[in-house]
């Protein structure tokens, strides 16, 4: 099943396979906690422990099979390299605030791979029962990024604006885009830091943490209606902490996607 890439984070959530599991969906918090500035080597190592734990592996091998391609018992999902860092667009740069980075950390990625060759990331975050995972999205989108970011801008920034499911790298005063949703949004040669900010300032600026849109009950992260903005183009409000965390209450969510890339 494929996605349109354009398409809220909330339509998205409509269409995923709850794989539920009861253990670890269980031990998540429903309120949000902010996620650490850097990707340290405690992160990750901690971020490593939660994805190779046995519970992980096992609903691994569930949502593995859960379409039939692998037997339960023969998927044996093994997690592949280290935990990397996965920046989304940070609120703060869309108001303004002097000195935000264009992006924060959302949450670490495991990938994890099957005896069959599927793949899926594990999407691990810091809560307040300590780091866990609390989303499996299949495919590779967050490794493959990031390699792309680091070819395209060495020592750039790679970061997700997730209201309209854009991957871009910035650095050196740019932002350039890695995927078809962001040269859609910055044009194929990218924007100046400046100029994205004006763009994405129109766009979410009145759907920040504290505005009269999330007072509504609208910024509560993955899971609220999308909404759209003047173009008619779907955008998801800003979460008050990490967006990731607010598939906690529910279990884990199996997250189907297909993007495409830009060379």
């Amino acid at each position: 099943m494929t996605l349109r890439a354009t398409a809220a984070a909330a339509a998205v959530l409509a269409a995923t396979a709850l794989i539920g599991l009861a253990p670890l969906a269980a031990a998540a918090p429903r309120g949000p906690v902010p996620q650490p500035e850097a990707a340290t080597a405690e992160n990750r190592a901690a971020a490593m422990r939660a994805a190779t734990a046995p519970d992980t592996l096992a609903t691994l091998s569930r949502f593995f099979a859960r379409e039939g391609k692998v037997s339960l018992t023969a998927a044996q999902p093994r997690i592949e390299g280290e935990a990397i860092p996965v920046n989304h667009l940070s609120p703060d740069f869309v108001a303004g605030r002097a000195g935000a980075p264009v992006a924060r950390l959302e949450f670490l990625a495991s990938k994890a791979v099957s005896s069959d060759g599927q793949q899926a990331a594990l999407w691990t975050a810091r809560t307040e029962a300590g780091w866990q995972v609390v989303n499996i999205a299949t495919g590779d989108d967050e490794f493959r990024y990031a390699r792309l970011g680091a070819e395209k801008l060495p020592g750039g920034t790679v970061f997700r604006e997730p209201q309209i499911d854009a991957w871009y790298v910035a650095g050196g005063g740019r932002v350039l885009p890695l995927d078809e949703d962001a040269v859609r949004a910055v044009g194929a040669g990218g924007a100046g830091l400046d100029g994205y900010r004006a763009r994405v300032a129109a766009a979410y600026g009145d759907k920040l943490p504290g505005s009269a849109y999330a007072a509504r009950g609208g910024a509560g992260g993955y899971a609220e209606p999308a909404v759209a903005d003047a173009a008619g183009t779907p955008v998801e409000a800003f979460a008050g902490g990490a967006a990731v965390l607010a598939l906690s209450g529910a279990g884990l969510l199996a997250l189907r996607r297909r993007r495409a890339a830009v060379a």
